[in-house]
């Protein structure tokens, strides 16, 4: 008698489906944790991630402070905050995709990609594990904001958090994709120096966005990292009741043809980032090793 074939024989039982999707939760968990283990053993790593954001906001904010003044009550140290605790989380999350290169230089990724689970596994699992780590660094300079004036409730801390982990999952998945494409760790290096720079002084991070001239308000507004920035910012500027000179000087929202763009569009345009960057980074280690 011929077998009648019948949807579930081809699309695989319910407890088949339930087996198959706990495998890839668990290889995405396993993958994570690796990446959790690897950034705590590495205190070097914790300590630069620290080092490099403070100097930006005591020596550079200090500094750039006589030049630019006091607006209403508000200093460009106090300003320059948000843009160095985004900087802390961009720099771990670009680096953190370090971890690939090193694996597929000494063979370790070969032996991944020939695992009976999907490529988009193992990059959730390299970008939560990387975003993860990157948020928790954003998260440390929080500790540094009564030094400087900047009052934080609980509630603009979880949104804090929040915005990091948003930020942080973005650039994650931009880094994975770049590691993707090299062999080298070398190379890496050279080509993260070279994007993550430009892509952090053009964000505002540093500097207002009001008042530019019309080719570099442009090439902000280009810029992804522009729009992940930019709501931290909102977020933390609100809850110090500054003043509308403070607010007008030290702007902090991105405009378009004059028009402020709600957060929730800001966040929107660092989602389809991260989405298109995540699906080029899963075709990138669909490729063969």
């Amino acid at each position: 008698m011929t077998a009648v074939t019948t949807p579930s024989n081809v699309l695989g039982s319910p407890m088949e489906l339930r087996t198959g999707v706990a495998r890839e939760l668990r290889v995405v968990g396993m993958v994570c944790q690796r990446e959790l283990i690897r950034f705590a053993r590495a205190r070097t790593r914790i300590l630069s991630g620290v080092v490099q954001p403070v100097l930006f906001l005591f020596v550079l904010g200090y500094g750039l402070s006589g030049l630019v003044g006091t607006v209403g009550g508000f200093s460009f140290h106090q300003f320059v905050y948000p843009g160095v605790v985004a900087m802390s989380v961009v720099m771990t999350a670009m680096f953190s995709a370090l971890s690939i290169v090193w694996d597929r230089e000494f063979g370790f990724l070969r032996e991944m990609l020939v695992a009976p689970v999907d490529r988009s596994t193992l990059v959730m699992g390299k970008t939560l594990g990387g975003a993860t780590v990157a948020a928790a660094q954003g998260t440390i300079m929080l500790v540094l904001a009564p030094l400087i004036g900047i009052h934080l409730t609980p509630l603009v801390v979880v949104q804090v958090i929040f915005l990091e982990l948003l930020m942080a999952v973005a650039m994650t998945t931009f880094g994975v994709f770049v590691a993707s494409r090299i062999s080298k760790i070398e190379s890496f290096q050279v080509v993260m120096q070279m994007l993550l720079m430009p892509m952090l002084f053009l964000s505002g991070a540093l500097f207002p966005l009001n008042g530019l001239p019309n080719w570099l308000a442009f090439i902000t507004r280009l810029n992804p990292l522009t729009y992940a920035i930019a709501p931290l910012r909102q977020v933390i500027f609100d809850a110090q009741h500054l003043s509308v000179e403070a607010r007008a000087h030290f702007s902090s929202s991105v405009t378009w043809f004059g028009w402020p763009l709600p957060i929730w569009f800001e966040v929107l345009i660092v989602v389809v980032f991260a989405a298109i960057f995540f699906a080029l980074a899963v075709r990138g280690f669909s490729r063969t090793e």
